[in-house]
């Protein structure tokens, strides 16, 4: 099933996110991990892929497997970045042939290792939507939104542009970068719906569980806007279980704004593990997504 037909059969989708594990028993973990958040029954999951196709194998691997074995409809990242469109369409026709029907398209960050970033058939996202869709018409396409601002485009009315080309090309929906202030978000749906830009947006949360999650975060999603008064909670923490604690408080807070606002979908980025999440929904008295519709 197509992603788009998910959204607009449910008031809100809960789906989750995972990378794939790079060792044996991070694999069987992982599995675990899947089984635990399948006790949501999840609207459907995403697998990452590294920039340059770093993990192209071990993605493609878990995708047909959650897809076809454990029977949850799954959305197959793939970045563009230092790809040639032979390299894509040789991507495509496997994940085709394999029964997947569902492709988060992004360009991706260029590989550090990258001699000559310039060399390669895609400059947008866009590029990479609009071959999906000339190549496999029936394909479901999701795009990346970034509520506090794209770090590749410091003109925020150019980065509607880009986002508007992206859906214009073929996108079903976006889903957008993580972020810890709802009012980021709903300003960006509101520019989106201003800009003509009227598919679903998928809301992206994920957690802060540790310091080291913290920094990683600050890593990973370059320009996140860390809000003073999380940061005060954080600073006021004693321990890890502390800190965990307020992540997990301030993420469920704002799952629970997100959901009386009647977002489309919420997103979690996971970092391979189900508890976070889990205990985000638990506390907003969500145990299954069929309770959607009953929280207030």
């Amino acid at each position: 099933m197509h992603i788009r037909e998910i959204l607009a059969a449910n008031p809100t989708c809960l789906s989750f996110e995972f990378f794939p594990p790079k060792t044996e028993q991070a694999s069987l973990k992982l599995l675990d991990t899947i089984a635990d958040i399948q006790t949501m029954a999840p609207a459907y999951v995403s697998i990452t892929y590294g920039a340059g196709g770093t993990t192209q194998a071990l993605t493609h691997d878990l995708v047909v497997k959650i897809n076809n074995e454990l029977n949850v409809p799954t959305v197959a990242h793939l970045t563009c970045v230092a790809a040639t469109k032979l390299d894509i369409i040789h991507i495509l026709d496997q994940y085709h042939a394999a029964g997947i029907r569902n492709i988060m398209a992004l360009r991706g960050d260029t590989p550090k290792t990258l001699a000559n970033p310039a060399a390669n058939d895609f400059a947008h996202a866009a590029d990479l939507v609009a071959l999906i869709k000339d190549r496999y018409p029936s394909m479901g396409i999701g795009v990346a939104g970034f509520p506090e601002g794209h770090p590749g485009c410091p003109n925020r009315l150019l980065e509607m542009t880009h986002l508007k080309a992206k859906v214009d090309a073929g996108a079903d929906y976006i889903c957008t970068q993580l972020f810890f202030d709802n009012r980021d978000f709903y300003d960006f749906q509101d520019r989106c719906r201003l800009a003509g830009i009227t598919v679903p947006i998928v809301a992206g949360i994920m957690p802060i569980t540790s310091l080291s999650s913290l920094n990683r975060i600050a890593e990973l999603a370059e320009g996140a806007r860390f809000p003073a008064a999380l940061l005060k909670s954080l600073n006021r923490a004693k321990t890890d279980a502390d800190i965990e604690n307020i992540g997990i408080h301030w993420a469920a807070e704002q799952v629970r704004d997100l959901l009386n606002n009647s977002v489309s979908g919420i997103h979690f980025y996971t970092f391979n593990q189900s508890n976070p999440a889990l205990k985000i929904c638990k506390t907003i008295g969500l145990s299954h997504t069929s309770q959607l519709n009953q929280v207030s």
